[in-house]
């Protein structure tokens, strides 16, 4: 299975933390949005999607990087970030946007991930931040987990 982790993570480099987990097991490819060729994405079996998250949305690169993406058929996806809160209905609406741009071109979205990591974003900054320490050794063991059940569930298909 060749896979690629599209990445865009300048903050705190928690997004980065957690991709070069997947990598490892995943022994996938990491490139930025501007790293991409479009026409090269049809060598993979797997493309992980995956920032931080800024105004409840991915950064504005990987979104623009999705709109521009080639029609495709059935490729194989996932989601990834982090930010400063987490919960099931918070990362859901945060992945929408990404979610619904990817699909719309043909991705078929196979698993999601999330976790916390620190943020000094807008007014946090003046408190030192939130979530110091994170993505932690915990976290990763965490994006460890999911990344090796991702390659069992489509390893079995």
């Amino acid at each position: 299975m060749k896979s690629l982790l599209v990445l865009f993570s300048y903050h705190h480099h928690n997004t980065e933390k957690i991709a070069n987990v997947f990598a490892k097991v995943l022994d996938a490819q990491i490139k930025t949005p501007q790293q991409i060729n479009t026409e090269e994405l049809q060598e993979y079996n797997l493309i992980g999607f995956g920032s931080g998250i800024y105004g409840a949305k991915h950064h504005k690169d990987l979104l623009d990087l999705a709109d521009i993406l080639p029609q495709v058929t059935n490729r194989k996806a996932f989601i990834y970030s982090t930010s400063a809160f987490t919960g099931e209905a918070k990362v859901a609406k945060d992945h929408s946007l990404l979610r619904e741009k990817l699909q719309s071109k043909g991705y078929m979205i196979v698993d999601e991930f999330a976790c916390k990591g620190f943020n000094t974003n807008s007014f946090m900054k003046y408190f030192g931040g939130m979530n110091k320490g994170r993505p932690n050794a915990e976290d990763l063991k965490h994006a460890e987990e999911f990344a090796q059940n991702l390659k069992q569930n489509l390893q079995k298909k």
